[in-house]
């Protein structure tokens, strides 16, 4: 009778408690109900996550990042609001500053070129 599925990350204290017990990967695809490859791929999969982990790397998530609705960084997300708005306000300065500079080189250049 075929399971009901379940993603094995949910399994992860088990597998990897049973692996220090000593039990081959096929007993414990058996006991769980997954197949042999399932449980060998979560275990390379696992060990790679702490080999990252112990080299200090960072640890991404495949595909496309998730889209924000304000823009905001989510370094900055995990501040508190007060710190947020400060860094919404800042972008928004330095855009103007921008727009302003950008503006005075399209001026500077048509009175250069004696267009206006």
């Amino acid at each position: 009778m075929p399971r009901s599925y379940s993603h094995i990350s949910e399994y992860e204290k088990e597998i990897i408690e049973m692996i220090s017990k000593g039990k081959t990967l096929r007993e414990i695809a058996e006991t769980l109900g997954f197949t042999h490859k399932q449980v060998q791929d979560f275990k390379t999969r696992y060990n790679k996550k702490q080999r990252m982990i112990k080299a200090g790397q960072a640890i991404h998530k495949k595909g496309r990042p998730c889209k924000s609705d304000d823009g905001i960084p989510p370094s900055i997300q995990r501040l508190d609001k007060l710190a947020q708005m400060r860094y919404v306000i800042a972008s928004k300065d330095r855009y103007i500053k921008r727009l302003e500079m950008e503006n005075a080189l399209i001026r500077d250049f048509l009175s250069h070129t004696e267009r206006k």
